[in-house]
């Protein structure tokens, strides 16, 4: 007899957006299997699949089982000595919960416990046919959708993001009684659009795919993927070339796609004289297509659409497609050659009509302000001041071309074009483009010294700014993508090799916002935190209504501190993604090192430490000094700067400060010039040492002078690991 059927769920639509199609089908998939897995319904989960075109969502989960698992259930009711009477009658308290179980009262099981006797009602309820519970697990699953912005169409409450037209819910060849969106379930799906549109009746889950294929629609997007890259590969080949296949594009397109066709097209010669990013973004991002370029990767006269049909006729599909590219070629050529007339510091005056934020003033304000970041930053690096001044004036002039007014994606990339194209040095138009790298996540970072100095220079400026108008980040909105611009400046400094002060380059950026010197604010700030303890201070009160542009910041000091930890929060999620531990980011992080590429060093340091035997054996000990000292200083206990030896009374004290002298005068010189791994493995050499002292010595002794002489070697020892970071918390 057969216990377990495939189950088939089909959502039929008009066209989903292709954006997002990936993860949603994916989603009602995960929340049926869960909402199968809760119900306890065995299935066969790790064979189930994700189907979907543009007009269907589909789950196909295989080996359901017919029937739910029967359902032992116990439930307690009153005690014995509660439940009966001094006669042994039932008093009311029992004969009640015996009606609510819907049982006589001498029916119900006794359960004996360490704290009495209970009485206990105990049943196995039968499973119920999976046919009868899969309806609203199905429910359930659409419901919890995540839809950015669902549409509502008739009279209906309930939405989706596009109409549905057909439900298809089967358990092997039962239809299951399903209704969503006015629609009831049944066994009837539709084929292509244009070349199979009549109805197709399914007999069972196994035929869908097979029934679909039949009519012109390839379900199955891991198919559907590699057709489309195959056509695409054949046709560029056809026209003489390789295709440029961008993965995110090939995604989109195989969403855009039920039977996919690929059709070769040629591009007018006259517009190959435009720079590579026009043509690309125009037949990548604007319409789909795929360039088509040569074995040097240059671009070729032709490109690669992808229709959603076979035509009889694909020469008129081919001329469609050459169609709609060629009018933007036409206008980004006007653009192009317009705005070659014109320098581009000539548009620098123009950014003043330009607003950056209404508090922060104009663009052209903010390239002022980056400009002096840019230079400072640049004579901190050894990179060339003059010339990051020039690049950082000239960095947001493309926004005022024609052709960035046109195609907003090519910013950076225009302003590099026309500097080169106007004698512009090589260095300063590649930073025009590289100040916005990374551009997303996973992309690299600026190449040139002159590209990460603008790069760092416009992020600074975009957080402190931002962060003084009270816009930072909040949950999950981030407007001005502040999280993005933070891990783009910790990313550039780490990769880049940087060794800038972090506080520093904050301090000098607060200066532009702030009626403090920023020399002042850092002298101030590295007063106020040494030895990497952060300074604690209120936070910031934030400007409101309209005020000038120096008043946005009225405690610099706070807003450096926050400004910092928010970047540190980036930069924690940057090497946690990377494979480090918490543990291991904690402890370098405690310091709060004011250069990220120390921080770096150090965390590789604290890695190489972890993998040594004398670790947790030194990491418990520095955890129990921190404790000894942490409750020392909430008991105003004195700690002895200077140890005395003639207060030594065991060996074992000897012994540590003559191996804490070696190995501060082996570790010391290796910190100071940040060789932390070689430092580390000195100081794991005092395990020994370590471990015999607390054997054999007593910190906390009654006589308060030996007490302090202990607490302060002990002080002596912590120090010494502190400075690479604190390994008290590496402690398993």
């Amino acid at each position: 007899m057969t216990t377990t059927a495939d189950l088939l769920f089909e959502l039929g639509c008009e066209e989903l957006p292709a954006a997002g199609l990936t993860d949603l089908a994916s989603a009602l998939r995960d929340g049926l299997l869960a909402r199968l897995e809760k119900a306890g319904i065995e299935h066969r989960g790790a064979d189930s699949q994700a189907l979907w075109t543009p007009r269907r969502l589909t789950v196909l989960v295989p080996g359901i089982a017919l029937q739910q698992p029967d359902q032992a259930s116990e439930r307690r009711g009153p005690a014995v000595q509660a439940g009966l009477d001094g006669d042994g009658k039932p008093t009311r308290a029992l004969e009640g919960f015996a009606r609510s179980c819907g049982v006589e009262w001498n029916e119900l099981e006794r359960l004996a416990t360490d704290k009495g006797e209970w009485f206990v009602h105990r049943q196995i309820k039968p499973g119920a046919r999976s046919a009868e519970v899969l309806p609203e697990l199905i429910s359930d699953a659409v419901e919890g959708l995540p839809l950015p912005k669902p549409m509502r169409w008739g009279d209906r409450d309930q939405g989706f993001l596009r109409p549905v037209h057909w439900v298809v819910a089967l358990l092997g060849n039962e239809v299951l009684e399903v209704e969503l969106f006015g629609h009831k379930a049944g066994r009837t799906t539709y084929g292509h659009r244009f070349h199979a549109p009549a109805a197709i009746e399914l007999d069972s889950p196994e035929r869908y795919a097979s029934a679909l294929l039949d009519a012109q629609v390839q379900v199955d997007p891991c198919q559907r993927r590699v057709q489309i890259r195959e056509q695409v590969l054949a046709a560029a080949k056809q026209a003489g070339g390789n295709a440029r296949i961008d993965d995110g594009l090939l995604d989109e397109v195989m969403n855009l796609t039920e039977w996919p066709s690929a059709i070769s097209c040629a591009i007018p010669d006259e517009y190959m004289r435009l720079p590579d990013a026009v043509i690309v973004t125009t037949i990548e991002t604007h319409q789909r297509f795929f360039p088509v370029v040569d074995g040097d990767g240059k671009l070729l006269p032709a490109f690669v659409g992808v229709a959603n049909l076979v035509s009889r006729d694909p020469a008129q599909i081919k001329l469609g497609y050459e169609r709609v590219v060629r009018p933007r070629l036409a206008d980004a050529a006007f653009f192009y050659d317009q705005d070659l007339k014109t320098p581009l510091q000539n548009n620098l005056d123009d950014l003043e009509r330009v607003t950056y934020q209404a508090q922060l003033g104009s663009m052209l304000d903010k390239t002022e302000r980056v400009v002096g970041l840019a230079q400072a930053i640049a004579a901190e690096i050894g990179a060339d001041a003059d010339a990051a001044a020039q690049a950082a004036r000239l960095a947001k002039c493309d926004l005022m071309s024609l052709m960035v007014g046109e195609f907003p994606e090519l910013q950076g990339s225009m302003g590099r074009t026309y500097a080169l194209a106007q004698g512009q040095p090589e260095a300063v138009a590649m930073a025009l483009d590289e100040v916005y790298a990374p551009r997303q996540a996973g992309a690299a970072i600026a190449a040139s010294s002159l590209g990460q100095v603008l790069a760092i220079a416009e992020r600074l400026d975009t957080l402190v700014g931002i962060f003084a108008v009270g816009m930072k980040p909040t949950g999950s909105k981030d407007p001005f993508a502040l999280r993005r611009a933070a891990l783009g400046l910790a990313r550039t400094l780490i990769e880049g090799g940087l060794p800038l002060d972090l506080r520093a380059a904050l301090a000098v950026a607060t200066g532009n916002f702030a009626r403090f010197d920023a020399d002042g604010l850092h002298a101030e700030l590295t007063a106020r935190w040494q030895d990497g303890v952060p300074l604690s201070v209120d936070k910031p009160k934030r400007a409101t209504g309209k005020v000038e542009v120096q008043d946005l910041v009225t405690d610099p000091v706070g807003h450096v501190l926050e400004l910092y930890e928010f970047i540190l929060d980036r930069t924690r999620a940057y090497y946690l993604d990377s494979g480090i531990t918490a543990d291991v980011f904690e402890a370098v992080a405690s310091r709060r090192p004011h250069d990220l590429l120390d921080l770096d060093r150090r965390l590789k340091a604290v890695l190489a430490f972890k993998a040594l035997p004398a670790c947790q054996s030194l990491a418990a000990a520095n955890k129990r000094i921190s404790n000894l000292l942490r409750k020392a200083a909430e008991g105003d206990e004195a700690v002895a700067e200077q140890i005395d030896a003639q207060l030594f009374e065991h060996p074992a004290e000897h012994d540590l400060a003559m191996a804490l002298s070696q190995a501060s005068a082996k570790a010391e010189p290796l910190f100071a010039e940040q060789r932390y791994v070689e430092g580390l493995t000195e100081l794991a050499a005092l395990q020994a040492p370590v471990d015999a002292y607390f054997d054999a010595v007593m910190v906390m002794a009654d006589d308060l002078a030996l007490r302090a002489n202990r607490l302060g070697q002990l002080r002596q020892l912590q120090a010494l690991f502190l400075r690479t970071a604190d390994v008290s918390l590496l402690v398993g």
